[in-house]
């Protein structure tokens, strides 16, 4: 992926032929590690242009001491404008449309930026929400797509019931294109095919609890990803 300077205050990954509708890519707590790289390597393959920002300056997260320092200590505000700036990018250099996913803090951060920026017409969050980051009346226009496993315990933040709750707010706000999908047998992170930073999938549920990967949820997963946004973007 190319790196840039964007707007001489962070720098963004970028892939995908320029001009072409775009989705802005939000990193997990980990940073912009190899497994970010791939979603979005696997997004501009379907014909968009790509852009995640570096919202932790070059850092990267080796262990989960690290991880959970390093996003208590993000201004989470201040990430959700570097989105706001990423998507205006996209659209200056001549996308016509801007969505925009995100996995785990990614997530969370996806329906800020989406309800902060009148660039991004339409947002998808994997496994994470802060509901004090946007109101959903400012989503009432916005189609919305969640994608929560039903074996996620983080209660609050990405379990099932965090999930529902989105929807169904997004609903009673008055967006008829809000939809949240539950997977069966999965939980938090089913979305990565590789166990980085943890030597395999085994020490990473003995140390995290997350389930296994499983190859079927997740491919039915990005399945809707992809028709959610060739139907908003295309």
């Amino acid at each position: 992926m190319e790196v840039i300077r964007l707007n001489d205050a962070f720098d963004a990954y970028m892939s995908g032929p320029v001009g072409a509708p775009a989705v802005v890519v939000v990193q997990e707590w980990w940073g912009i590690n190899e497994m970010i790289k791939a979603h979005a390597l696997k997004i501009a393959e379907q014909g968009y242009r790509v852009l995640v920002p570096d919202l932790y300056k070059g850092k990267l997260c080796l262990d989960v001491e690290e991880a959970h320092h390093n996003m208590d200590n993000l201004d989470f505000p201040g990430a959700v404008a570097e989105i706001v700036q990423a998507a205006a990018f996209l659209k200056k250099e001549g996308s016509a449309k801007v969505g925009i996913c995100g996995f785990c803090m990614g997530g969370a951060l996806t329906m800020g930026g989406l309800a902060k920026s009148a660039d991004i017409v339409c947002g998808a969050p994997f496994y994470g929400v802060n509901f004090g980051l946007f109101e959903c009346t400012q989503l009432a226009q916005k189609p919305v797509q969640g994608h929560f496993g039903a074996e996620d315990t983080m209660a609050g933040f990405s379990d099932a019931a965090t999930g529902k709750k989105l929807a169904a707010e997004l609903q009673a706000a008055g967006n008829a294109e809000a939809e949240v999908f539950i997977y069966e047998r999965v939980g938090h992170a089913f979305m990565n095919s590789e166990s980085a930073p943890f030597a395999d999938f085994a020490e990473r549920q003995a140390k995290l609890g997350f389930p296994p990967y499983d190859a079927s949820q997740a491919d039915l997963a990005w399945s809707r990803l992809f028709g959610f946004f060739a139907k908003h973007l295309k």
